[in-house]
Order: structure tokens, then C-alpha cells, then sequence
């Protein structure tokens, strides 16, 4: 909780600092509040009853872990701004802040205990992004995908909050317990209403983490957006998607055995979204789009974990899952962004002789692919293990099986544009890199690796 207010404090700082045109300490500041505000959550661990706010927020070691990932990613992501946005003068200072309101937000959906605190959290997140989505003003890409994500994302919100309205109807609260509590006396007759009302949020939130049918904004919004607003989406948003569905599922139906038709429901989303994201991901001529589509396969895998429900294992497969996933795509964007700044294009053919030009990058976009691509000993391999043990040992069998020819189907693109980098092209000229921008991606692959080599450091961590 004191990581939200020290947030909270940092962004309307980092956005004064703007207003008085004093945005070169706005980096500065970030960097030292997102350190104090990690430390600040650490110190939650083994806090027993943490609760806030009259219940509505509980920072448990799920919580805790998820708040502190998000934190770590975003982080890594502001070491990539400063080249990035070296050209911009005017808004830079409200960027900034809205990146960490982007935070924030996603904060109080890994931490919610009360339904109204998940609304909450969404909305802070959601406002940011659209807001975001459409800074580069004078882009039409930037302004189809602001207008798009916000017409949608309402849509969305729509569905979620009269989801929301039917949960509270039949159990009179909004606190996770609460509706446990009102499962379990039901011993599984669930009323049409309550389920309807589940299966409502289900697709709200399936919104937020393009989930397969409601993935088909992802690939225009993340194209159409400035690239470092697209890593946000990706992996800041995406773990805060995932570890609000998660939390949800895990406290209210844990005990109780789930009706085959909600089970049937994520079967197919997470089989469907698994096939299309990949597929779709094939034909793509762009590496910002193919991206994209990786992005969606990638919540189908999770998908996975949610319909596994094994406690303690898939929060924690989930977990290591979000992790690795989001610092292998952090590394491919950064990779990208510099190669669409300096080039013009995010085509593959932009790529061309990246290795002889730009060996450290090529490199960098080696260990993410590779790790995407769940080839060991990256971190990506121990990833995706995790996810499909924990469905095998729930005896789903057949959502494993159609996972691992997704992953076979996954290879081939991330090895297409590994290709394109180490294609030879002396018309190219290098690539400038700053200290700063190497020195997170270096970190990052070196994360990447560790974590493949040592998994059990965070995949038993919750």
C-alpha cells in the first residue's frame, strides 16, 4: 500500500515537473521513486492481515510478488525512454506521469479483494492508456489506435461492471470473500444470474489481456501507438490483466469445482487464442504486428494456468510465466524501437544486417526470440513447463498437446526475423546506441538466461 501512495505522489510530481519546464529531472525522479516504491512493497512480505481500506485491498505474498514484477518491468521500460523520446520537447513530463499511472493501476488489480477496487484499478490503467495511445497527435496510426482502444476498451468496461452489478445481486458484496463464501454454500448449483455475471467479467477482463475473441484490437492499437506506449500494453498491462483473472478464479472458486461449462468456455478461449495468435502471427510483414500476434499467443499459454486453477502451482507458474515472457518482449521492442527510429520501417527487411552493423543488438534479439520461442535453456522453455505441468496435473491433457504444436507453429516466425538481423546488407549504416539503453537490455538478457539456469529462484517464490 505504501508503494501506491509513494506512486501516486511520483506521478503528480512528475507532471508538476513538466508544468514548471523542468523535465530533466522528471528521469531522475522516476528512477529513485520506482526504486523506493519496490523496496517500499518488498517490505509487505510476511505482513499477515495486510489489508486496506476496509478489506478492499490485501497485499499478500501474491500480491506483493506481482506488485513488485510490475514495478521491476516498468523500471526497465523507463531506461528506454530517454533515447526514445530525446526528440520530444512539448509533453514528455505528462508521459512520464501517465506511464505511472499506468502502474499504478495495475497495482490495484494484482491486489484487489473487492470488486469496486478491481473497477477502480482497471479504469486508472485504461484512462492512462488511451490517453496514451493517441500522444503522437500528429499521427493518424496513433490517433486510429487511441479512438479504437478507447471504443473498445468502454465496450469492454461495459460487460465487466454489469458482470459486476449480477456478482453483487445474488451475493449481496463485493468482497471476494464474501462470494467464496456464497459458492461454497451453493456446493456448485450456481444460479443462472451468478453465473451470468461471471462469465461477463471473464469477458471483460479477457479485453484487457486479448484473449481470443476480444483480441482483435491488439494488433492495430499496438502498431498504431508509439512503440514504448506498445511495451506497456504487452507486458505491464498484460501481467496486471493476468493476475487480476487469476486472483478472482483462485479466491472465489478454488474449493468449489467449477460447472464444465465454464470450464469448456476458457478451454476453448485459451485453445483458440493459442491457434489464431500464432497463425495470424505467420503472415505478418512487420515485426511491430508479428509482435503483436505473439502478444495474443502468449495469453492463450496463460490462459492455460487460469484453467489449471492448482492453487499455489499455477499462481506460480503464472507468475514466472508473466515475468520471463515480459522481459523477453521488453528486450525485442527495445530492439525494434531503435531499429524503426533509426530506419524508418519495423519491417523485417529494416532488420538487414543488424549483426554486422549492430552485433549487440542482434544479440539482444537472439536471447528474446529464442526465449519467446521457448527453446532452452532460455527462461521461455521453464515457462511454458510450468504452465503445461500444471494443466497436466489438473488432466488436461489435450490443451497441452495443442499448446505444444502452437509453440512448434510460434519457431518458425521468431526464427524468420532472427534471419532478417543476420542477413548481410553493407548499405546499412550502425545503429546509435546509448550507455543507458545497452546497459537495460544487457540486464535483461542476462535475466533471461539466469532465469532459465536457476528457475526455482522465482517460480516457487508465491
Amino acid at each position: 500500500m505504501n508503494a501506491i501512495l509513494l506512486l501516486s505522489a511520483l506521478s503528480i510530481l512528475t507532471l508538476f515537473a513538466g508544468a514548471f519546464n523542468m523535465k530533466k529531472l522528471a528521469l531522475p525522479l522516476i528512477f529513485i521513486g520506482l526504486i523506493g516504491a519496490f523496496v517500499l512493497n518488498l517490505g509487505e512480505w510476511n505482513v499477515s492481515d495486510n489489508y486496506f481500506y476496509n478489506k478492499m485491498l490485501l497485499f499478500d505474498h501474491y500480491a506483493v510478488a506481482f506488485s513488485g514484477l510490475l514495478t521491476i518491468l516498468t523500471l526497465f521500460i523507463f531506461f528506454l525512454c530517454h533515447q526514445y523520446y530525446k526528440t520530444e520537447n512539448a509533453s514528455i513530463a505528462d508521459i512520464y506521469g501517465l506511464l505511472i499511472f499506468v502502474l499504478i493501476g495495475g497495482i490495484i488489480m494484482a491486489s484487489y479483494s473487492n470488486l469496486t477496487m478491481l473497477f477502480i484499478g482497471i479504469e486508472i490503467l485504461s484512462i492512462s492508456l488511451y490517453i496514451l495511445a493517441g500522444s503522437r497527435r500528429l499521427s493518424l496510426r496513433s490517433n486510429e489506435a487511441s479512438i479504437k482502444y478507447f471504443l473498445m476498451g468502454s465496450f469492454a468496461t461495459g460487460f465487466l461492471l454489469f458482470g459486476i452489478a449480477l456478482v453483487y445481486g445474488e451475493t449481496h458484496s463485493f468482497h471476494l470473500d464474501v462470494i467464496r463464501q456464497y459458492v461454497e454454500l451453493q456446493r456448485g448449483n450456481l444460479s443462472l444470474k451468478f453465473t451470468t455475471g461471471i462469465i461477463m467479467m471473464l469477458i471483460g477482463l479477457s479485453f484487457k489481456v486479448s484473449v481470443f475473441p476480444f483480441h482483435f484490437w491488439a494488433p492495430d492499437v499496438y502498431e498504431g501507438s508509439p512503440t514504448l506506449v506498445t511495451i506497456f500494453m504487452a507486458t505491464v498491462v498484460k501481467t496486471a490483466g493476468f493476475a487480476a483473472l487469476y486472483r478472482l478464479f483462485v479466491i472465489c472458486f478454488d474449493n468449489t469445482p467449477l460447472p464444465d461449462a465454464w470450464l469448456n468456455i476458457v478451454w476453448g478461449m485459451a485453445a483458440l487464442t493459442m491457434t489464431v495468435g500464432n497463425f495470424s502471427a505467420l503472415y505478418q510483414k512487420g515485426a511491430k504486428r508479428m509482435l503483436a500476434f505473439s502478444s495474443v499467443s502468449n495469453a492463450g499459454y496463460l490462459m492455460i494456468g487460469v484453467l489449471a486453477m492448482n492453487h499455489y502451482f499455477s499462481a506460480n507458474a503464472i507468475f514466472y510465466y508473466t515475468a520471463v515472457y515480459s522481459l523477453a518482449t521488453i528486450a525485442a521492442f527495445g530492439v525494434l524501437m531503435l531499429v524503426e527510429k533509426e530506419r524508418g520501417s519495423n519491417e523485417f527487411s529494416a532488420f538487414r544486417g543488424l549483426s554486422t552493423h549492430n552485433p549487440f543488438l542482434a544479440g539482444v534479439l537472439v536471447i528474446s526470440m529464442l526465449s519467446l520461442a521457448g527453446i532452452p535453456p532460455l527462461a521461455g522453455f521453464f515457462s511454458k513447463y510450468y504452465i503445461f505441468y500444471a494443466a497436466i496435473q489438473r488432466g488436461y491433457i489435450w490443451i497441452v498437446v495443442i499448446a505444444i504444436i502452437n509453440s512448434l507453429i510460434g519457431i518458425y516466425y521468431y526464427f524468420r526475423l532472427m534471419i532478417s538481423a543476420f542477413a548481410k546488407e553493407p548499405d546499412m549504416e550502425k545503429i546509435p546506441e546509448e550507455f543507458s539503453y545497452k546497459a537495460a537490455l544487457l540486464l535483461i538478457c542476462l535475466l533471461i538466461i539466469a532465469l532459465g539456469v536457476y528457475p526455482a529462484v522465482m517460480s516457487g517464490l508465491i
